[in-house]
């Protein structure tokens, strides 16, 4: 959910307001075209195309008439995901992974030793994701409560620590190292697991993956970085938050990427392509 703080860094204030685009299937209504994934083994596969609702702020509209529905792991119940199942939807499990946020339940169990500098979103900061002594059983439990209530797959954010101005001296390979704990966490779970950003390791990490999730990647120019996953068959939910469907709807059509309008508040709005 968030771009790295680099690019944060060169937003005016303005720009931080919104806007926004989703893309589906190129052919006929949203919900119409490739289906929500097939199972590999007990896993869910989302497919290239496949539309989707990404909902983390607000109370929860499950009315959206698409496959897959992408909502905060902690702050949606059970209950929530048996409705939206009843519904043919596929859920996924919004955690935060790389990066420390003050208001959730399990924030007294993280030590100070692993909390670095802001990430730029109020209540925030950064993990130092080599103490992987500490945060294995950390994202271990967090991962155990998406399955236990019920979730299809795990969107981790922050995966990309190792770009930006952590307070740690973050290597390529220790992202990496991180990144590929947090699928096998989620895979020995049964559940499905999407790359969140971090599009430089993505060769890398393409095959540890289900599928992905991009901000922005038309506004830079990256959206051609995730066809390894198209090429895989996996899935590319993807959002633009401050450029019209009219800038990059066609080229998200031809990629076969899954990508909408948001606003940065991931509420309810959505505009599909």
């Amino acid at each position: 959910m968030r771009r790295p703080i680099l690019h944060l860094v060169l937003l005016s204030a303005a720009l931080l307001l919104s806007a926004a685009c989703t893309t589906a299937p190129a052919e006929g209504p949203e919900h119409a075209g490739p289906s929500a994934g097939t199972s590999a083994g007990a896993r869910w596969q989302p497919r290239p195309g496949v539309a989707w609702q990404w909902q983390l702020s607000g109370r929860l509209d499950t009315s959206v008439d698409v496959p897959v529905y992408d909502i905060d792991g902690f702050d949606q119940d059970e209950a929530t995901v048996a409705a939206l199942h009843a519904d043919d939807r596929k859920v996924i499990c919004y955690l935060s992974t790389g990066a420390w946020e003050d208001w959730r339940p399990d924030a007294g169990k993280f030590p100070r030793s692993v909390l670095g500098r802001g990430n730029g979103w109020e209540g925030e900061r950064w993990l130092d994701i080599r103490r992987t002594d500490v945060l294995e059983p950390l994202m271990a439990a967090r991962v155990d409560m998406c399955r236990d209530k019920g979730f299809d797959a795990v969107e981790p954010d922050n995966m990309d620590g190792y770009r930006n101005r952590t307070g740690f001296p973050l290597k390529a390979a220790d992202q990496l190292r991180y990144n590929r704990l947090i699928a096998e966490l989620a895979h020995d779970r049964g559940l499905a697991v999407g790359l969140k950003n971090d599009l430089d390791q993505i060769p890398q990490l393409v095959g540890d993956f289900d599928f992905a999730v991009n901000e922005q990647c038309a506004q830079y120019d990256e959206c051609a970085d995730l066809k390894p996953f198209i090429a895989a068959d996996k899935a590319v939910f993807h959002v633009e938050y401050e450029l019209p469907t009219s800038r990059f709807c066609a080229d998200s059509r031809r990629l076969k990427l899954s990508s909408m309008s948001k606003k940065y508040e991931l509420g309810v709005w959505r505009q599909a392509c």
